[in-house]
């Protein structure tokens, strides 16, 4: 990763944050995008000169648009794209979900994918290089109670990274995408406290901490990870831990 630009989207926490300093102590730089800029501001102080970081709400196209061509100007180019920012909020069943918030999930998991893909391909194309990957889930292929609106999103997420693999492989862009189980982060305090479905009743430390994914998110960027291209890389899988280097 020494010297390529990586993006990050929803970068102030979680995976985000976590993955931000993976990659920068392997060497990239790396570009954080939170809907608050002073959300972020504290990581970029950590992370230095190799750091950068600004407002970005992915649900709004200009806002991307606009991110990715201060990047571009910043670093010369955008070599990884990691489409992480997500919520899972509301928790609620079909019948009470308010129909605004049921939408709002829509515009951020799976608008803000669209948004930050079709934003960076033009230039991933222009350089005949680049990775795309998205925080999936495995919401994404398994309905769970209270959860219709993320799992909806997420797989209409797995879907874009079916199509822009069909339509971009051939213009040496890959693309992929990572769904890593359960994770500490703040999302888990908040299933935890809806009391639905059995993903609220694990405890703290059945999660994996957000390092994991972090890291592999960096093993992704590489030929290792050709086989899962157009798909998802399960961070469940021992196999992919075993390759990853989380366990031995």
């Amino acid at each position: 990763m020494k010297g390529k630009t990586v993006v990050i989207t929803g970068a102030s926490r979680g995976i985000g944050a976590a993955a931000a300093r993976t990659f920068v102590a392997e060497g990239a730089r790396v570009a954080l995008l939170a809907r608050s800029a002073g959300q972020i501001e504290s990581l970029v102080s950590e992370l230095g000169t190799a750091a950068i970081g600004f407002g970005c709400d992915v649900s709004d196209w200009a806002s991307v648009r606009d991110a990715m061509d201060v990047v571009k100007a910043r670093f010369g180019g955008i070599d990884v794209l990691i489409n992480n920012a997500g919520v899972v909020d509301p928790i609620a069943r079909l019948a009470d979900a308010d129909p605004a918030d049921w939408g709002r999930t829509q515009d951020i998991n799976l608008k803000g994918v669209f948004h930050g893909m079709k934003a960076v391909i033009p230039v991933m194309r222009a350089q005949g290089r680049g990775t795309i990957i998205t925080v999936s889930s495995g919401a994404a292929v398994r309905a769970l109670e209270g959860w219709s609106a993320y799992c909806a999103s997420k797989a209409g997420a797995l879907m874009l990274t079916q199509a822009a693999h069909l339509e971009e492989g051939a213009h040496g862009i890959r693309v992929l995408g990572l769904s890593p189980g359960t994770v500490a982060t703040e999302m888990q305090v908040k299933i935890k406290a809806s009391g639905v479905n059995p993903i609220s009743q694990l405890a703290w430390e059945d999660h994996i901490p957000p390092e994991w994914p972090a890291r592999a998110l960096v093993w992704m960027c590489g030929d290792a990870a050709d086989e899962w291209l157009g798909r998802d890389v399960s961070l469940r899988d021992e196999g992919i831990r075993r390759a990853v280097g989380l366990i031995a």
